[in-house]
């Protein structure tokens, strides 16, 4: 109760603009969670093999990582939300055409699209919410935010699955999977509904540092990119350990266990469902331990689960050892995410969140292909035991450098912590 009370609580003190952006992420992670899981099909009903739908991820992820910066520093000279109404907007548009193309080349231009236009939403959401909430509220927000994420993205996976079952009983297969394509498409635009009801002032910060030239910009704010260069070397080594086997898990069960798509599909979904619960410890352990701390600690105690997955043979231990290692290595993310919106400014959130999300894609496609290469050269057994370890190692070294480079951070935030403990956002009129 005393748990339900802290969260409730907190939730009551969230403005309006804080809620509507909630509302717009479960619209919009709904809408991508059908979309990821039905596309796959759709790439396979068409006649293609996997291989076209590894070149449309690829193209994707290249896409977000090349735009992210550029979007992110939008994001700060222009304004939060008419970046994230352009990106719902020209995604919308594109999630719809990736529905109906057949050609392979159109759905490769339209992937790489696709990245491009989610990154502004992408981008904008986290320094929307640093700069509508106070200090003391951000590590309860990011936490639910986070939750509220995984929760929506598995509430489109299944919904995405059951609309192709109903389409199927009156179409054929390749238009049931379409409609449900569609279907996707409209839960990702209705999150432009609460965006536009969003209250945003006009801040000073972004004025000025839109008449810098770049070489003023970087002088003026040369602390503020130190620590964005800080953090995203920790992502980029925490990208690189996930590139390698993240978006491979469902082969990893589907290879070394010979189960079918439909157990993967609980597995991984029981996967995200433990990640969203375990948002909610966040908090907790930040009190006992400190915000960098709390992140280390959640980040180290996923490694054995890690290295479970990788060498056991028997699927309730691997299926285990996947649960745990999802939830506690993705809870120290809003922590992680909350601590680097305290450090920098405004005017620099943006940017500081695009760089963030930028060298993590970058990981993801550039570890890809050497994922399959050591799975395809060592088999099902040792090929995974091999990438995973790989990635326990650049977990361990990215855990270990954020420990000993951000450590005197987490001192630091307490003392902030206090000094506005009780102050509200200036934008709280808006609630």
């Amino acid at each position: 109760m005393a748990f339900i009370q802290e969260w409730t609580t907190q939730f009551k003190t969230y403005n309006k603009n804080i809620r509507l952006a909630i509302i717009a992420t479960v619209f919009s992670q709904i809408g991508l969670g059908i979309f990821t899981v039905v596309y796959n099909f759709y790439i396979r009903e068409l006649g293609y093999d996997q291989s076209v739908n590894g070149l449309v991820i690829s193209l994707t992820s290249l896409a977000t990582a090349i735009i992210l910066v550029p979007a992110g520093l939008m994001s700060d000279r222009f304004g939060r939300k008419k970046v994230m109404m352009f990106g719902v907007l020209a995604s919308s548009v594109v999630l719809f055409l990736r529905s109906i193309f057949e050609p392979q080349s159109l759905l490769l231009i339209a992937g790489f699209a696709t990245g491009i236009f989610t990154a502004f939403l992408q981008v904008s959401a986290i320094p929307w919410l640093a700069e509508n909430s106070s200090l003391s509220q951000r590590i309860h927000l990011f936490s639910m935010n986070s939750a509220m994420m995984t929760v929506a993205n598995v509430i489109g996976s299944i919904l995405g699955g059951v609309l192709i079952d109903v389409f199927s009983i009156f179409i054929d297969n390749l238009f049931s999977i379409r409609f449900t394509l569609i279907v996707g498409t409209v839960f990702y635009f209705l999150a432009f509904l609460p965006i536009v009801k969003m209250k945003e002032a006009k801040r000073k910060t972004v004025k000025q540092s839109s008449k810098m030239g770049m070489r003023e910009f970087f002088i003026h704010n040369k602390l503020g990119l130190k620590i964005i260069g800080l953090f995203a070397i920790a992502q980029l080594i925490i990208g690189f350990g996930s590139g390698l086997v993240i978006p491979y898990l469902n082969l990893y069960f589907a290879d070394r266990f010979q189960i079918s798509n439909a157990l993967i599909g609980i597995i991984i979904s029981l996967g995200q469902a433990a990640t969203a619960i375990a948002m909610f410890i966040g908090p907790a352990v930040v009190r006992k331990f400190g915000e960098v701390r709390a992140v280390v600690y959640l980040q180290l105690a996923s490694l054995p689960f890690l290295l479970l997955t990788a060498y056991t043979q028997n699927l309730l231990l691997a299926s285990t050892g996947f649960l745990f290692r999802q939830a506690l290595m993705n809870a120290g993310n809003p922590i992680q995410s909350s601590l680097m919106m305290a450090k920098v400014d405004d005017s620099m959130k943006g940017l500081a969140n695009s760089v963030n999300q930028m060298v993590f894609s970058l990981g993801w496609a550039f570890m890809g292909p050497i994922s399959t290469t050591i799975v395809v050269a060592q088999g099902a057994y040792w090929g995974y035991a091999t990438v995973f370890t790989i990635t326990a190692v650049l977990y361990l070294i990215g855990s270990l450098y954020f420990f000993f480079v951000f450590r005197s951070l987490g001192d630091s935030n307490k003392k902030r912590q206090s000094r506005n403990k009780g102050k509200r956002n200036s934008l709280s009129s808006n609630a």
